[in-house]
C-alpha cells in the first residue's frame, strides 16, 4: 500500500498526488482536486485504492478552507497555495468520502485488514463531518 501512517497524506499515493497539485498551474489546481473527488464518485464497482487514498487527500484539502477545518501541515501535502476552493467542491467531498469507506473499496478493505482500521475510519469521519457541517444545505453534489 506504500502507506506509513493513518493521516491523509501519509501515503505513497497521497504525496505524488501533493506534488502533481504542486507541479500544477495555480488556476488548475482546484480542477484537479474536482477530478480526483469525481473519480471516487463515479466508480461503478470496486473503487482503486490509489484513486480512493486522492480522494482522501483532495477532501482534506477541501475541509482545510472550511469553518473548522484543520489546515494541512503534513510535510507530504502540498507545499503551494492552493486558490479560494468554490463551495460546491464541499458536497462533492462529502460523497467522495462516502464511496471510500464504502464496501466496495479496496482502500477500506486494507484498512479494515489492520489494527489501525478503526483510526483510519475515525479520521475519514471528522473529515466527512468539517465538510458536511460547512456544506450548503441545498447544495446538489457538483459533477457526480
Amino acid at each position: 500500500m506504500g502507506t506509513w501512517d493513518i493521516g491523509h497524506f501519509d501515503s505513497d499515493s497521497a504525496a505524488d498526488f501533493s506534488g502533481g497539485l504542486d507541479d500544477a498551474a495555480p488556476g488548475e489546481r482546484e480542477a484537479l482536486l474536482r477530478s480526483a473527488l469525481r473519480c471516487a464518485v463515479r466508480a461503478e464497482e470496486f473503487l482503486d485504492s490509489d484513486e480512493a487514498v486522492e480522494a482522501v487527500a483532495a477532501a482534506a484539502l477541501v475541509a482545510a478552507q472550511c469553518p473548522g477545518g484543520a489546515a494541512v501541515t503534513s510535510a507530504y501535502g502540498p507545499k503551494e497555495p492552493l486558490p479560494p476552493l468554490a463551495v460546491e467542491l464541499r458536497p462533492l467531498a462529502v460523497a467522495a468520502l462516502d464511496r471510500v469507506v464504502a464496501q466496495e473499496s479496496e482502500l477500506a478493505e486494507l484498512w479494515d485488514e489492520t489494527e489501525s482500521g478503526p483510526a483510519w475510519r475515525e479520521g475519514i469521519r471528522a473529515l466527512r463531518e468539517v465538510l458536511a457541517v460547512a456544506s450548503p444545505a441545498d447544495a446538489p453534489v457538483a459533477g457526480s
